[in-house]
């Protein structure tokens, strides 16, 4: 069924204002990137990296394929950010675990990726209500 031409218009102004918003997301991690001496893909894994987990966990945090996940774990390792771990529970699988230094790098992370982020022009409702709709949306 076809939409009505003003339902069309707002789909199409919904969406161009998404990708603006999502290209100034992407602008703030790479600012981010660069201020700590890492590339946006590191500073996104390092985000992820909230607790042990394998490789394609990561990457499908990271909305990335496995082995491109694993050529940032390969580069985050050569850091001593962190390191490859058996997994408790599966003979076959590695477990990702940040290092000391690793801890301390996600925190510089997670700190400099909270500083002036493009969701400080919202309040804390607004954000909160902009959660609840993408995740309406991805649901």
């Amino acid at each position: 069924m076809r939409q009505p031409a003003a339902d069309t218009q707002l789909d199409r102004d919904i969406c161009k204002l998404a990708h603006r918003f999502i290209q100034r997301l992407d602008a703030h991690v790479r600012r981010a990137a660069d201020d700590l001496d890492l590339t946006p893909t590191q500073v996104i894994a390092l985000r992820e990296l909230t607790e042990p987990i394998t490789a394609r966990e990561l990457a499908h945090r990271m909305v990335c394929e496995p082995p491109n996940a694993t050529f940032v774990i390969d580069r985050l390792e050569e850091q001593h950010l962190l390191e490859r771990r058996p997994h408790p529970t599966d003979r076959r699988a590695k477990q990702i675990v940040l290092t000391p230094a690793g801890e301390r790098r996600r925190a510089e992370v997670l700190d400099r990726l909270a500083a002036h982020t493009p969701l400080t022009a919202l309040t804390a409702d607004e954000q909160n209500a902009l959660r609840a709709l993408l995740q309406n949306l991805v649901d």
